[in-house]
């Protein structure tokens, strides 16, 4: 990442271009028309919206779910290179330093293909082309033959030494934990670095209120996949530093006691949102659907700094987390349909304000 640009941000011009697109996704109602819509009527649906551009680009290559899931990824990289052609001065490197987070979605997607022994073309369709990797490096990852050699591939970025650390847990326990965590410490470990010492109200400062939630809701999920995933990790070894709602050993003892949990998180300043999710928790039997609320409350505290900050960097990262949503929501969606998934079940995965 480059160092620091020089000059003003022009935040009025960029925060009114992103209002202007936000207002241009889809609703609940979509995506209640969508779920239960045949293959070849979302296809049809999407080419009437604005992803019409990328179906009828790659119609000759792709169809059925396949154009939809190439057409969202090319969207969505199009909507945020976009962002970094129209921000300037430091408001550019806070877009483009978190932007780094698909990377991080790359490398988790490469880590779970090779797994589960996809094919580099199945991995591929999930790859989202933004953030700082080049094609060369992507295609090279999708093809790796073992986890080993996707670590080797990726030694000279961000997450190369904390993958190659998780190695010894991911051998011995046998889940993906482990590397999935490694690859968020890096990237919120970089996102603090380049954000340095803050002042409260400052861009800075609002920046890095955003990324403290982040920080906390993504511990919260991670140390529960721990304790739910029945392996012998211990959660604070993957804690994420930079957040505020626990420390590494309150993590720890709280990751084995829901009720704990619960209960510590209401009495935060996240309760107000984190009250569905928390609910959720308690009610679910397993973590899909506690997942989602936490990503809807994660969508709502951003809405929530953006209207209190208009003119800040907030409008912008409320922007990039409802866009991805929608991806997120129509690629399940789609894939859910093609399988033949209830709608009840399909449902499920999406992530609803």
């Amino acid at each position: 990442m480059k160092v620091r640009t020089e000059g003003s941000s022009n935040y009025e011009y960029v925060t009114a271009r992103v209002r202007s697109r936000k207002k241009k996704l889809f609703d609940e109602d979509d995506y209640r028309k969508l779920v239960r819509m045949g293959q070849g009527e979302i296809a049809r649906f999407m080419e009437d919206t604005e992803y019409g551009t990328e179906m009828n680009a790659l119609g000759t290559r792709h169809s059925g779910i396949d154009l939809v899931e190439y057409a969202l990824a090319r969207n969505l990289a199009k909507h945020f290179d976009d962002l970094l052609t129209w921000a300037e001065g430091p408001l550019y490197d806070y877009v483009a330093n978190y932007l780094r987070k698909f990377d991080a979605w790359n490398v988790k997607t490469v880590i779970r293909g090779v797994y589960t022994d996809a094919a580099p073309e199945a991995i591929e369709t999930d790859l989202v082309r933004t953030g700082e990797f080049s094609e060369r490096r992507l295609d090279r990852a999708a093809e790796a033959g073992s986890i080993e050699e996707v670590t080797e591939q990726l030694s000279p970025t961000i997450f190369g030494d904390p993958l190659a650390a998780a190695m010894g847990d991911f051998e011995s326990e046998g889940v993906l934990v482990p590397l999935e965590n490694a690859v968020d410490r890096a990237y919120y470990a970089h996102l603090l670095d380049e954000l340095g010492r803050t002042v409260p109200n400052s861009p800075e400062g609002l920046y890095g209120e955003f990324l403290e939630a982040e920080i906390d809701f993504r511990n919260l999920r991670n140390a529960l996949r721990i304790a739910r995933s029945g392996a012998d990790i211990d959660p604070a070894e993957y804690y994420i530093e930079g957040g505020q709602l626990f420390d590494r050993e309150e993590l720890r003892q709280v990751a084995t006691n829901v009720d704990e949990l619960v209960e510590r998180v209401r009495a935060s300043i996240y309760g107000a949102e984190l009250s569905r999710a928390l609910e959720e928790l308690e009610a679910a039997d397993s973590l899909i659907r506690f997942e989602r609320a936490l990503e809807a409350a994660l969508l709502e505290y951003s809405s929530k700094l953006s209207n209190r900050y208009p003119l800040s960097v907030c409008p912008v990262i409320s922007y990039i987390l409802a866009k991805e949503r929608e991806v997120r929501n129509v690629r399940a969606i789609a894939r859910g349909r093609e399988a033949g998934l209830p709608v009840e079940e399909i449902e499920e995965e999406l992530v609803m304000t």
